[in-house]
């Protein structure tokens, strides 16, 4: 029941006494949409304006970052973490990225990977994702092999009446490397750690699908999605 319009460009809202109406350009003709609310998601963008750092003379690139090496800037003693450097923009990725400056600072080696960061959207179902997606492995030259799972087929999720959703696994042919994976569940947010755990130390597949998940909990979707990656899913309809 829902209608999606792609290559749309939102030129105003205007609050009415029933709602609001949205005006558009599509297709180079002006289109207007009628709604109860309208939830407004364009991106996001480094927030440095009030920062000061013109009066320490700390630049930023061509998208507003600050440049980092290690989270040092090119001013001594100065460090920048979070949405204003390189990396995903989100609060988790934030929080490492503190801990790493105050373990520089402290002379520890510092790491955050950015590639094993987990993103979630939290819709009902939530989607949870991790790693490279099918498309982006393929552009970074991996040979890929892949598992998915229905929730059709979890036992928790019949039993609690959500199974709109599915697992996915992303492997390298040739490694069985866990490459991505993403989730579309209830509870997905807190569910892709386990895969998170296994890509942190090079994990495969088959790690992953040889991990014993307590029955029945929607996580056993991704271990299913792991046998999957061979052929090997118990479950599957």
């Amino acid at each position: 029941g829902m209608s999606f319009h792609t290559s749309t460009k939102v030129t105003g809202c205007e609050i009415t006494g029933s709602g609001v109406t949205v005006a558009a350009e599509k297709n180079g003709k002006e289109v207007s949409f009628e709604a109860e609310k309208v939830l407004l998601s364009v991106g996001r963008k480094p927030f440095t304006e009030g920062l000061g750092l013109d009066k320490i003379d700390l630049s930023v690139d061509e998208k507003g970052r600050i440049p980092v090496k290690e989270y040092a800037t090119s001013i001594d003693g100065v460090y920048a973490i979070g949405d204003v450097i390189d990396g995903p923009m989100l609060a988790h990725k934030a929080e490492e990225d503190g801990v790493a400056v105050a373990e520089k600072i402290a002379g520890k080696p510092v790491h955050v990977s950015y590639d094993r960061v987990p993103s979630v959207i939290y819709t009902d179902p939530e989607i949870a994702a991790i790693g490279l997606t099918e498309e982006q492995a393929k552009s970074a030259g991996f040979d890929i092999k892949t598992g998915s799972f229905p929730l059709l087929a979890n036992g928790r999720a019949i039993a609690q009446a959500s199974t709109s959703g599915m697992a996915k696994i992303i492997a390298d042919k040739k490694t069985d490397r866990i490459l991505g994976a993403s989730i579309i569940a209830r509870g997905a947010s807190e569910i892709i750690a386990s895969v998170a755990a296994h890509m942190e130390y090079g994990g495969s597949a088959e790690d992953l699908s040889a991990t014993i998940h307590a029955h029945p909990t929607i996580s056993e979707s991704l271990k299913e999605a792991a046998l999957a990656v061979d052929g090997r899913a118990i479950h599957s309809l």
